[in-house]
């Protein structure tokens, strides 16, 4: 247990630290040891510590090694800093393609066909009129680029390329079972 006496206390927490307190009062929860007022509380409190001290006294009537005996001070680094390493493998381009045109094929088919309507409205009437079709298809649009954007970000290319390779395993493994079973 953190005590004042081992003289780190006082000691300045990191994110990790407050990280690895989270954790801790997450299995509190499942464990039954906090019940969810506590556990949003003292969640709360965690995530506001500044120090050891502060986090000990969040873990202070729960069992366990307590995460500031599991912390390290971070080493100095001198130089400059590493460039950061992704947990997850680059995505590589023809999923990120396969995911953009599955994303946004349905827009541009509608853009399509809106849009020979209007040309076709324009021809009838002999004159340029306002490309009315943009009250439909902006908003799509821009929900499609926020949806772009954030999917790429998050890896979304990668999950979905996972889902089809999962699909398409599921299905070739029912082909062989019902080939294996018509012999």
């Amino acid at each position: 247990m953190l005590t004042v006496m081992d003289g780190r206390s006082g000691m300045r927490a990191a994110d990790a630290d407050r990280e690895a307190t989270a954790e801790r009062l997450r299995v509190a929860l499942e464990e039954g040891r906090l019940n969810l007022h506590e556990y949003d509380e003292r969640l709360g409190r965690a995530y506001g510590a500044k120090t050891y001290g502060d986090l000990a006294a969040v873990l202070a009537d729960l069992p366990g090694p307590p995460p500031a005996d599991r912390s390290a001070l971070a080493p100095v680094q001198r130089g400059p800093e590493p460039a950061p390493v992704s947990a997850e493998p680059p995505v590589p381009a023809a999923s990120s393609t396969r995911w953009l045109i599955e994303a946004w094929l349905p827009w541009l088919r509608v853009a399509a066909i809106l849009t020979a309507v209007w040309l076709l409205s324009c021809l009838g009437s002999g004159e340029l009129v306002f490309y009315w079709p943009v009250w439909a298809l902006g908003p799509w649009g821009a929900v499609l680029l926020m949806r772009t954007a954030g999917g790429l970000a998050t890896g979304e290319p990668r999950r979905a390329a996972g889902r089809r390779e999962r699909r398409r395993a599921r299905r070739e493994a029912r082909r062989q079972a019902g080939d294996a079973g018509d012999r």
